[in-house]
């Protein structure tokens, strides 16, 4: 017997101010469903209805009534192998997950990685009935560790995307990196673009796109620092590139000068996001603590007997 998949199904109860509008407008314009997932719905198996009785977009909708919307379920992209792995999860409800990713696993799979975190995302789908594909809300680079966000279906990852140009999700990271800062806070402004020669790494450049990161001295060791980093905006490396750039590259970030010092990736976790649920409305604050090499690297520094 073939087991039931879910399907995203979302009900809303039409309000006074928004009666006497088409349906299609309600949907479009008050509950931001794209013009293309309406198209999917209509052929893709989905279903509009309104108190329990089938409707077209055309529908004139009143106070009070009920809309359902059923969305198609979602094919998994192409090149996305499931993997069974285990799959830390920090959050989850009907619309979204966020995971502690370990480092060395990718986000999605490249031809010189092909397990990621997609394919251990798109196997829980379906051990768990979900019938929908990846959307990553956030992504990291594939040896950052910590916390990363997933739309379980399509609708939500395009409500985050609309939601965030007014009001981005606050990531929190904590950077181990080469030497001591001078300045116990403050702000990297510098503009990121991609090196001519490469199609991996990037670099400051007067011709990139603008670049804000916003730091803060935890800790002092001999020849390293812990930092608390907050982002204003979300480039490829940025961090990386940053610190690099005043002159204090990553432990471990090989790429952009770091050494790796009994750390074999660069020093860089995920460990706070915050952000306000665009179905519930519900503010959440998530954090997650530092992975066991970032952990050992510091307690070798603090017990470094020339930093006593």
């Amino acid at each position: 017997m073939q087991t039931e998949m879910n399907r995203l199904k979302l009900i809303w109860k039409v309000a006074d101010k928004e009666a006497g509008q088409l349906l299609r407008t309600f949907l479009r314009e008050e509950k931001r469903i794209s013009k293309k997932a309406l198209a999917d719905i209509k052929f893709q198996g989905g279903q509009l209805t309104v108190n329990g009785e089938e409707v077209t977009v055309r529908y004139c909708i009143r106070a009070g009534d009920e809309v359902e919307v059923l969305f198609p379920a979602e094919e998994v992209s192409a090149g996305i192998v499931p993997v069974n792995r285990p799959l830390p999860i920090v959050f989850e409800d009907d619309y979204l997950l966020v995971i502690n990713k370990p480092s060395a696993l990718a986000t999605i799979p490249s031809r010189e990685h092909r397990e990621s975190l997609a394919g251990a995302v798109i196997d829980y789908f379906q051990r768990n009935c979900i019938a929908s594909t990846f959307h990553a809300v956030s992504r990291l680079d594939r040896d950052t560790s910590g916390l990363l966000m997933v739309a379980k279906y399509r609708y939500v990852h395009d409500l985050f995307v609309h939601a965030s140009i007014g009001h981005p999700i606050a990531r929190t990271y904590m950077a181990l990196v080469h030497g001591k800062l001078t300045a116990l806070s403050g702000t990297i402004d510098a503009p990121i673009a991609r090196k001519s020669d490469s199609i991996i790494e990037r670099e400051v450049s007067a011709e990139g796109q603008r670049a804000v990161t916003h730091f803060e001295v935890l800790e002092h060791y001999r020849e390293a620092t812990l930092v608390k980093v907050r982002l204003e905006t979300g480039r490829t490396h940025q961090i990386r590139v940053h610190f690099s750039h005043i002159g204090h590259p990553l432990i471990g970030d090989t790429l952009y000068g770091g050494r790796k010092e009994g750390l074999n990736r660069h020093g860089l976790h995920s460990s706070e996001m915050v952000f306000t649920h665009p179905l519930t409305g519900k503010r959440h604050q998530l954090t997650c603590p530092l992975p066991r090499d970032m952990q050992e690297k510091i307690s070798w520094m603090k017990n470094d007997p020339e930093d006593r």
